[in-house]
């Protein structure tokens, strides 16, 4: 009897979420009104460039919420040497010995630069407390520091951009059977990231007092829901174009010249003998 109702409980969750699958953004639409936006990045980054301004986005929430992928889509059509993308791994031992924020204000912008934190100075408040690398005392007093370390880099000319992505519990289960059972996504499964998921509602419990402590009118924090990814990567986009004062600036026209004839050869010829890779495909 127990089996039976197990197997209805699956089959219901199974007809649940592919209901769900249906009702989310499909990907024509989506690449469509993505397109759009990139458009918009790149609008921003020559902004950036011209007015050397400096800006910071954090990207946090928990293990699967699709940090990664919005990461991605977020940078895919501007400079990586405008949007510059940080993933810190574990401290050495040396980086332990510094000042907690020191490792990543190594990494704070200079003029004309975009700082993506995947992952930031929260892990203190969010993995390090979870997972005990952290004392309650050195996270609690991180959390009375950190709105006094913000205010800082705004009032010297940062622009500070703080989201929060949260993942519902059965979109993030998918997810990591997803990891687990698919090869090319494998790699993505973190060790920390099964023990996440027996974790819930520590991380919930951690979540809600970092937002207590740190969601700030100086340095708000930004949450969206993203067990539909697309949709998710759209709205973050578009939020962080909102959040900065940019302006579309005009373009010289780019004439392409042709090619010299200046030293001409056949340039081709001198190819011969040399090693090409095999033409498999």
């Amino acid at each position: 009897m127990k089996e039976d109702m197990s197997a209805k409980d699956e089959a219901g969750k199974a007809s649940k979420q592919d209901k769900q699958l249906k009702r989310w953004l499909k990907r024509e639409k989506y690449e469509k009104e993505l397109r759009k936006l990139q458009e918009e990045l790149c609008d921003l980054q020559d902004w950036v460039k011209s007015k050397g301004a400096r800006i910071i986005i954090i990207f946090e929430g928990r293990d699967g919420a699709g940090k990664g992928g919005t990461i991605r889509a977020l940078t895919e059509r501007v400079s990586p040497r405008v949007f510059r993308v940080t993933a810190l791994p574990a401290p050495s031992d040396r980086e332990k010995s510094q000042l907690y924020m020191q490792r990543y204000m190594a990494h704070f912008p200079a003029a004309g630069e975009i700082i993506i934190f995947d992952r930031s100075w929260y892990n203190r408040a969010g993995v390090e407390r979870v997972m005990g690398f952290a004392t309650e005392e050195q996270t609690e007093r991180f959390l009375d520091l950190v709105p006094k370390f913000e205010r800082t880099i705004i009032e010297g000319g940062i622009i500070l951009i703080k989201m929060w992505l949260e993942v519902g519990n059965e979109e993030q289960e998918r997810r990591f059977l997803a990891r687990i059972e698919d090869p090319v996504r494998r790699w993505k499964l973190s060790p920390m990231d099964l023990p996440s998921r027996v974790k819930w509602f520590e991380y919930s419990r951690a979540r809600d007092r970092m937002l207590e402590k740190t969601d700030t009118k100086v340095a708000p924090w930004w949450i969206v829901r993203s067990d539909d990814k697309k949709s998710a990567r759209l709205n973050i986009i578009r939020h962080i174009l909102k959040q900065i004062p940019y302006k579309k600036l005009p373009r010289e026209k780019i004439v392409l010249p042709p090619r010299s004839k200046k030293h001409e050869y056949d340039d081709q010829a001198s190819l011969k003998g040399r090693r090409f890779i095999p033409e498999k495909y």
